[in-house]
């Protein structure tokens, strides 16, 4: 049965039926803004103390943590590049969704939700970013046979259009 992939507009932190949600995180995989500002406040001071061990990871790197008050088994953190000084931006991207979801299948985890990595403040055009997380899971998916489903969550409504016209014509390329 071939992997359900999904893109929709909503709250990372709010995605209970998903086994895992990946963390958009900064180095130090501490609370910030964005992404990983909601899922730590919703997940509890837990996570800030799970994650600091881990700390610091490199751009592409992604770790798995307990998801604690969070509604899901797992946070994956993922360190994507900053767009313009992290070089090479795409494949540094690519590497996150790669090893995010090869942490997933190492872990026994069968749905995924990812957040546009880079997108926000690491200032990635939203496009190209949609273009390389899409065809990068497409890609990895195939090695990771225990995932089911993989859920693209987007915060605005622009990201969530930018996201479902690119699978679609990812999809019909194939």
């Amino acid at each position: 049965m071939p992997t359900q992939l999904e893109c929709c507009q909503g709250d990372i932190a709010h995605q209970p039926d998903m086994d895992a949600v990946v963390n958009a995180a900064n180095a130090e995989l501490r609370p910030g803004g964005g992404v990983a500002g909601a899922l730590h406040r919703a997940a509890g001071p837990q996570l800030d103390r799970a994650c600091r061990p881990l700390a610091p990871i490199e751009p592409g790197q992604a770790v798995i943590t307990e998801a604690f008050e969070l509604p899901n088994r797992h946070v994956i953190h993922c360190l994507g590049p900053v767009y313009g000084r992290d070089k090479p931006e795409a494949e540094l991207l690519a590497a996150c969704y790669r090893n995010a979801l090869e942490l997933a299948e190492q872990h026994g985890l069968v749905s995924v939700a990812f957040p546009a990595l880079s997108a926000g403040a690491f200032g990635y055009p939203l496009e190209a970013a949609a273009r390389v997380a899409l065809e990068t899971v497409q890609a990895t998916l195939p090695a990771c046979p225990g995932i089911e489903r993989v859920r693209f969550v987007l915060f605005d409504k622009r990201s969530a259009e930018v996201f479902e016209r690119t699978l679609a014509a990812l999809d019909q390329a194939l």
